[in-house]
């Protein structure tokens, strides 16, 4: 049987994740979050964007729930079903504060990306 290749210093990466969480401390906004919130305001429901993030519409619907009491505002806007079905938009709030995760995220991309070459530059002087 073969084994794969032993993995060299230069085959190590980086990965990290941001969350943000309330005042207190006390719960989580996960990245899962911000996937739903921008998987909702591009399908329009809350069970397309579940279903694009592989998870039960029960679990997302926790996720926007307990993202919204951290914050303290409305993510979504809710239309239950009716003869065309049900849909969900994300708030102004929403969108707002998604473009400035979004955001957020990128500047924290390049910084630790420049700072993981810089890492691996020292890791590799010899």
């Amino acid at each position: 049987m073969d084994t794969p290749p032993r993995p060299t210093r230069t085959d190590v990466f980086l990965n990290y994740k941001i969350w943000l969480s309330g005042l207190t401390g006390n719960g989580q906004i996960q990245p899962e979050a911000f996937s739903l919130l921008e998987n909702i305001r591009n399908s329009g429901t809350l069970k397309a964007a579940a279903d694009a993030a592989d998870m039960s519409y029960r679990k997302a619907w926790g996720i926007i729930t307990d993202a919204e009491e951290i914050l303290g505002y409305s993510l979504l806007e809710k239309h239950r079903g009716g003869k065309d079905g049900g849909n969900s938009t994300v708030t102004p709030a929403a969108i707002k504060l998604l473009e400035a995760y979004q955001a957020l995220q990128q500047r924290f991309d390049e910084s630790v990306e420049k700072a993981f070459e810089e890492f691996v530059q020292r890791v590799n002087k010899q």
